[in-house]
C-alpha cells in the first residue's frame, strides 16, 4: 500500500461509521461524532445529506454495488471490536495500542476508555492528517491518547518502542484492524513477535482474511473484482490466514485464541435486520496473553 494512500482506505471506515451515526438512535450500532471530520467534498455531502431517504438510499446502494458486503461488514466490525475492547477493560488492562490506527476513535467516542492511556501508532501523513484535524475540532488533544509515528522504511515497531520507552510490564490491549491483508509473513510474524513482550493478562484483537480469498477469490461473492479494483488502486492484498491454522500460530507466540469470527457471524449478531451478501472472508480474531 501506497504510503500517501493510507488516509484514502481509512477515509472509507470512516465514512462507513459517519453513516452509521446519522442512522435513528435506536437503530444505530454506535455513534461517531468525529468520522465526518475526516471525509472530504463529496463523501462528506453524502453523510450531511443522508438523513434525507432517498440520498441515503442512492449512497448505500452505490457502495453495496462497488463493494458488496463492505459497509454491513464494517459497522459491525467496528461494534464487534468495541464489545470485545470493553471486555477486556473489565478484566484491568492498563493501556490500549491501536496499530494503523487510522481515523479510529474508539479512544475519543468510548467513554469506558477516558481514563485508559490509549497510544495510537501510525504512518505520519496519516497521523499528521489525523491529529491536524482532531486539534480543529477539539481545540486541544485529549491527555489520555498518545499519537506515535512510524515510517516502517525508516524504522522498526521495537525500535519505535525502545525509543518512546514503551511499558510492556502491563496487562495491554492491541487492537490491530484493517492491517494485516496488506503485510507479509515476516512483517506479521515480527508484530506478533512484539506484541509477545506484553505482560500476562494482555490481549490482542486483529482482523485477517482467509487465505482462500486470495487463492480462489471466485469462492467468494464480490471478491474477484474487489480484488480487481485493489490491484488498480496498488492496495493490494498480500496476506492471509487459515482460520484452522490460527490457534497454533498464535500459540508460538504465548498467545490463546479466544474468539474467531467471519463478517458473517457479527453481522448476524449486530445487523440481523440488515442483510447483505459479501466480505465473508474478512474476520476478527481475539486472543490472550498467557
Amino acid at each position: 500500500m501506497k504510503a500517501d494512500k493510507a488516509s484514502q482506505t481509512a477515509q472509507y471506515m470512516a465514512l462507513f461509521r459517519a453513516l452509521e451515526t446519522t442512522q435513528p438512535a435506536n437503530k444505530r450500532l454506535f455513534k461517531d461524532p468525529y468520522a465526518i471530520s475526516f471525509l472530504d467534498g463529496k463523501l462528506n455531502l453524502a453523510v450531511r445529506l443522508s438523513p434525507i431517504s432517498l440520498v441515503r438510499s442512492y449512497v448505500q446502494n452505490t457502495i453495496r454495488k462497488k463493494i458488496p458486503g463492505a459497509m454491513s461488514s464494517g459497522i459491525a466490525r467496528t461494534r464487534y471490536i468495541d464489545d470485545l475492547l470493553q471486555q477486556t477493560v473489565q478484566n484491568n488492562i492498563q493501556q490500549v495500542i491501536i496499530l494503523g490506527a487510522g481515523f479510529d476513535t474508539r479512544a475519543l467516542r468510548l467513554n469506558y476508555l477516558s481514563n485508559t492511556p490509549v497510544i495510537e501508532i501510525d504512518h505520519p501523513n496519516t497521523a499528521r492528517k489525523k491529529t491536524t484535524i482532531l486539534k480543529r475540532k477539539l481545540g486541544t488533544l485529549p491527555n489520555h491518547i498518545h499519537y506515535w509515528q512510524i515510517d516502517f522504511n525508516k524504522e522498526s515497531l521495537q525500535e519505535l518502542a525502545t525509543r518512546m520507552k514503551l511499558n510492556f510490564s502491563i496487562p495491554t490491549t492491541i487492537i490491530w484492524e484493517g492491517v494485516t491483508n496488506y503485510l507479509n509473513a515476516e512483517a506479521i510474524d515480527n508484530t506478533f513477535a512484539f506484541a509477545q513482550q506484553f505482560a500476562m493478562g494482555s490481549y490482542i484483537i486483529f482482523t485477517y482474511v482467509h487465505q482462500q480469498v486470495l487463492d480462489a477469490p471466485e469462492n467468494f461473492f464480490g471478491a474477484t473484482k474487489l480484488l480487481k479494483d485493489l490491484n488498480a488502486l496498488e492496495e493490494r492484498w498480500t496476506f492471509g490466514f487459515k482460520p484452522e491454522d490460527l490457534s497454533v500460530y498464535l500459540q508460538q507466540y504465548n498467545y490463546v485464541l479466544l474468539e474467531d469470527s467471519g463478517a458473517s457471524d457479527y453481522r448476524d449478531k449486530y445487523l440481523p435486520d440488515r442483510p447483505e451478501k459479501g466480505y465473508e472472508f474478512y474476520r476478527v480474531a481475539f486472543a490472550s496473553k498467557v
